[in-house]
């Protein structure tokens, strides 16, 4: 069965055929939508062919991707996806929240969401027979892209700013990716990758750019659906009634705005197949230093006007969003909303997941600082249910996490002492002692 029909812009509304464009829009440069045959799908496929399916990665919605199962046994590729959701209740009772949960992505291969997005993106390169891929990033999509396509042995070419954190640079070289540092912005670093891949025919995976990437972060709205039919039986146990997925708000940190388009593409996808009701709603989570997509919300605007972003996390530091409009409409159809964090708010954020066994990178622990001042605000409160996505691990930028540290604990960094007792009872009994 051919799933993958087309493509349709997200701007003009134009529709093509798979062979016709790659990228973007040649009208408008509108994000395109990739167009599956949900009619074929209906009829072959029912929720039960999904949710009975043994693999645990995101190779499980194989019937609701546009692209080929993997060929071969390479582990990276395919075991992303399939990551855990915790309940948060010592945090959940601080914030008056009955039931809140965090999805942990920090768990797939390369310790990022962007797995998902780069899975998809090298099997799709492997089904044209890419030579070589190429992306822009600031470490998480480039590590993500390196290690996949470390796994078929395909070549890639990753340009990030020579900002980015050390421990994702290193990720990529581990990866044996072609790692080129640029001297500007992530900004600059999209648009020289785009240029690159004109000149000389490269494969282009820049997020915003390449209509597959979101594609594969539509598989996390997925494992959210699995993971609420399970929570509704529980629920129903404790309350003695039912939810559908209206009841539910998501919470997500936004740069360039493709996690939470490829979501809110994903919730579309399962409303279109009539698996669910209506759809989640969805809370962008922006830096107040690159805060371009929630500007155009709050301004009731589709407008994205570029902005000088400058935040701690550096994951979603974005001058000027190359998914912008699907992001705003990501919250605007599900009927949530944008809210905006410091960078001292995102800080605490890392060190109160800490404290519950959650390890977050800034962009990661953004989204839970954003579920605070929205609970502040009295946007969410009660018996609403609400999950919150961590988007990376805070390996990726122990600096941050440091600051973190410095930032939430009153004795600062750890005390270097003499291997004796004498020694441990001196700081035991007076802990601020260094």
């Amino acid at each position: 069965m051919t799933k993958f029909t087309g493509y349709r812009c997200s701007l003009c509304g134009t529709e093509y055929l798979p062979d016709q464009v790659a990228y973007t829009c040649p009208k408008d440069g509108g994000n395109l939508d990739i167009i599956l045959d949900y009619k074929a799908i209906r009829k072959k496929y029912q929720p039960e062919d999904i949710l009975s399916r043994g693999d645990a990665s995101l190779w499980r919605y194989l019937p609701l991707l546009p692209v080929p199962e993997p060929e071969g046994d390479s582990t990276p590729l395919h075991v992303a996806g399939g990551t855990p959701v915790f309940a948060l209740r010592q945090l959940g009772e601080k914030l008056g929240l009955k039931h809140l949960w965090l999805k942990d992505e920090s768990r797939n291969p390369s310790a990022s969401f962007k797995d998902r997005a780069s899975a998809v993106v090298v099997t799709r390169a492997r089904e044209i027979k890419a030579d070589v891929i190429v992306t822009a990033s600031t470490g998480n999509a480039g590590a993500a892209l390196a290690g996949m396509s470390a796994a078929v042995g395909q070549k890639a070419v990753i340009f990030a700013p020579k900002t980015a954190p050390p421990a994702k640079v290193a990720q990529l070289l581990i990866f044996g990716a072609q790692v080129i540092l640029v001297d500007g912005t992530y900004d600059d670093a999209f648009d020289l990758t785009i240029q690159a891949s004109n000149e000389f025919g490269w494969y282009c995976r820049n997020t915003g750019y390449n209509p597959f990437t979101a594609e594969g972060k539509k598989t996390a709205a997925f494992e959210i659906w699995e993971w609420w039919q399970a929570t509704h039986q529980e629920w129903h146990k404790q309350h003695g009634e039912n939810l559908d997925h209206s009841a539910l708000t998501v919470f997500v940190s936004v740069g360039d705005g493709n996690i939470i388009s490829g979501i809110h593409k994903g919730f579309k996808d399962l409303l279109e197949l009539g698996w669910i009701p209506r759809l989640p709603r969805i809370i962008g989570v922006q830096a107040e230093g690159s805060a371009a997509i929630a500007n155009a919300f709050h301004a009731n605007t589709e407008n994205i006007i570029p902005i000088s972003a400058k935040t701690i996390a550096d994951s979603i530091s974005v001058d000027l969003p190359r998914d912008g409009v699907r992001a705003v409409r990501a919250a605007r159809e599900t009927g949530g909303t944008y809210v905006t964090v410091s960078d001292d708010e995102i800080l605490k954020a890392i060190a109160e997941l800490g404290r519950q066994g959650i390890f977050a990178e800034p962009a990661g622990a953004a989204a839970y600082a954003g579920l605070t001042r929205a609970a502040a605000q009295g946007l969410v409160g009660g018996d609403e249910p609400i999950l919150v996505l961590n988007t990376g691990s805070g390996l990726k930028d122990v600096r941050a996490a440091m600051q973190a540290v410095a930032a939430s604990s009153p004795h600062g960094e750890a005390p270097v002492i003499e291997p004796t007792l004498k020694a441990l009872k001196r700081i035991l009994q007076n802990p601020a002692q260094q």
